[in-house]
């Protein structure tokens, strides 16, 4: 495959990937959101539930700034990984150090879409009543201050702490309790997969055998 052949596969699997994931986290946010009150969950099976809750700060519910500089930092994160990744497929990356980025990309793009749009142009969801669409600007938040919808929960096992255990003994305990959306699962997936098996890249300013093309599992430092 020629360099500029292999860019051209490159940028179309990088677009297939946002485009896809983020059709299949929109459908899903906006489904949830037009079909079940808020915290209503349905059972899939023992250890899966679809469970609607809105996330005000970043991925699992954590806030530590205001909600409009947590939109605007992520609108700013998500440029600079997509033009990171440009640059990337320009030098001739590995495959897999790309495809890692795109969803990374991609997750932040669709939390995104929640906090500009959805407070303009959805209803507030509650307890007893379900979001619909509304005019433009009448919605429950302002721009940039819109929810993320979460709904996927996974509680795959439960337990209770034994009493001699500090702080918890006695307690109930469920494990996965996090609740989170496609977005999270991409930006999660490829930040570990970046971990596991591109560390020698995050570690240099693209190394020579990322630039060549080459694994850098295979790197023997």
């Amino acid at each position: 495959m020629t360099d500029k052949r292999r860019r051209q596969a490159q940028a179309a699997t990088v677009i297939l990937i946002f485009l896809g994931f983020l059709i299949i986290d929109q459908v899903s946010k906006v489904w949830v959101k037009t079909h079940m009150t808020l915290h209503e969950s349905i059972l899939i099976t023992d250890w899966f539930r679809i469970t609607f809750i809105e996330n005000n700060g970043m991925a699992f519910g954590w806030a530590f700034i205001t909600k409009t500089l947590l939109t605007l930092f992520r609108v700013v994160a998500t440029v600079a990984v997509g033009w990171y990744i440009v640059r990337l497929i320009r030098r001739g990356v590995h495959w897999g150090f790309l495809t890692c980025l795109a969803f990374i990309m991609t997750g932040a793009a669709g939390n995104i879409i929640d906090c500009i749009f959805y407070g303009q142009i959805f209803s507030e969801s509650t307890l007893y009543e379900t979001s619909h669409l509304v005019p433009l600007g009448e919605g429950y938040a302002s721009w940039l201050n819109g929810r993320v919808v979460d709904m996927l929960y996974f509680p795959l096992c439960h337990w209770t702490w034994p009493e001699w255990v500090p702080l918890v003994g006695g307690q109930p305990y469920t494990f996965f309790s996090y609740i989170f959306n496609v977005a999270d699962a991409c930006i999660s997936c490829g930040v570990i997969a970046l971990l596991l098996f591109f560390r020698h890249t995050l570690s240099r300013e693209l190394p020579d055998d990322v630039k060549s093309g080459e694994s850098p599992a295979e790197d023997p430092s």
